[in-house]
C-alpha cells in the first residue's frame, strides 16, 4: 500500500483558470485532481498543459456553459466513463477506476438556484431529483467491500458547523433542512463516510467556499462547506489525512472555491 492523495474544486473555467490547475498540482502533488465546473466541451478542455506537468491521465465530462467535470491523474485507470442523471446530458458525472478497483465518482450537484421552493424553482426541483436518484444508485451498489470514493461540488454544507452562520442560513440554498436531509439519506444509503470530518470533527468550523460578493473574503470570513470527499466503509482504515487549501482562494483571479483533499493508503 502507497499513500494517495485525491483533491476536488470546483474550478469555475478550467480554461480561465488553467495555470492556477498547473500551480496547484505542482505545489501540492495530489494523485488525482477532480474538478467540477469545467465550463468546457471535451474538443477545448486543456490536455496538453496537465499531460506536460505529468498528469497524463484524464477523463472528461464537457459540457458548454456552467457544467462540466473532469478527473486528472497521474496513475492510470482500468476503466472510466460518464453517467447522466434527471433525464440529462449536462456533465455533472465522471467516474474512473484506479489499480486495486478502487472507483472515484466526481460529481457536480446542482446548485438549486435561490428559492428552497420546488413550486416555484425548477432549479431546486432538479437538485432534489438529483439526490434521489444518486441515493437509489448508490443504495443499489451498496456493499461492504466496495472501494469507492466519492468527492465534488454536492452544493449542501451539511453542518452547522459547516456555516458560518447556521441559523441564518437555514432559509438560504445549500443549508435548508430538506436539503441537508436528502444529503443525509444520500450517505446511509452507501454508509459513506465523511473523509475531512474524520480528522476535523464538529464543531470546528470548515468551509470551502467563499462568495466573490465580499469585498474582503478572507476577514469577513463568511464561508460555506460545499466540497466533499466520501469514502466506503472498507477505506475508513486507509483515511490519513485532510486538508482544505484555504490559501487557494487568494490567488490572483481565483475561484469562489478552493481545492479541498484526502491522503489515503491504497494499492501502488
Amino acid at each position: 500500500m502507497t499513500e494517495h492523495t485525491i483533491a476536488t474544486w470546483n474550478i469555475n473555467s478550467v480554461r480561465l483558470r488553467i495555470e492556477s490547475v498547473v500551480a496547484y498540482l505542482k505545489d501540492h502533488q495530489p494523485d488525482v485532481l477532480c474538478l467540477q465546473e469545467i465550463k468546457a466541451t471535451d474538443d477545448v478542455f486543456p490536455y496538453e498543459p496537465l499531460r506536460e506537468a505529468g498528469w497524463e491521465h484524464i477523463a472528461v465530462a464537457g459540457f458548454k456553459g456552467y457544467n462540466g467535470v473532469a478527473i486528472i491523474s497521474r496513475l492510470p485507470f482500468t476503466t472510466s466513463g460518464i453517467t447522466n442523471w434527471c433525464g440529462r446530458e449536462d456533465g455533472r458525472h465522471v467516474w474512473a477506476t484506479l489499480k486495486g478497483n478502487v472507483e472515484i465518482n466526481n460529481f457536480y450537484i446542482p446548485a438549486g438556484g435561490d428559492e428552497p421552493d420546488t413550486e416555484i424553482n425548477d432549479k431546486f426541483a432538479h437538485k432534489l431529483q438529483f439526490l434521489d436518484e444518486l441515493t437509489t444508485w448508490f443504495a443499489g451498489k451498496a456493499s461492504p467491500r466496495a472501494r469507492r470514493i466519492m468527492v465534488g461540488d454536492l452544493n449542501i454544507a451539511p453542518l452547522e458547523a459547516d456555516v458560518w452562520n447556521h441559523k441564518q442560513l437555514l432559509k438560504v440554498v445549500s443549508h435548508t433542512p430538506v436539503e441537508t436531509e436528502a444529503m443525509e439519506r444520500l450517505r446511509r444509503a452507501h454508509d459513506w463516510v465523511d473523509a475531512v470530518r474524520h480528522f476535523k470533527p464538529e464543531p470546528e468550523k470548515l468551509y470551502s467556499w467563499w462568495s466573490y460578493r465580499s469585498k474582503d473574503w478572507a476577514a469577513a470570513d463568511k464561508g460555506r462547506r460545499l466540497d466533499h470527499v466520501w469514502v466506503t466503509p472498507v477505506l475508513k482504515s486507509k483515511l490519513v489525512s485532510a486538508d482544505i487549501h484555504r490559501h487557494v482562494r487568494g490567488w490572483e483571479r481565483s475561484s469562489d472555491h478552493c481545492p479541498v483533499s484526502v491522503t489515503l493508503d491504497l494499492p501502488a
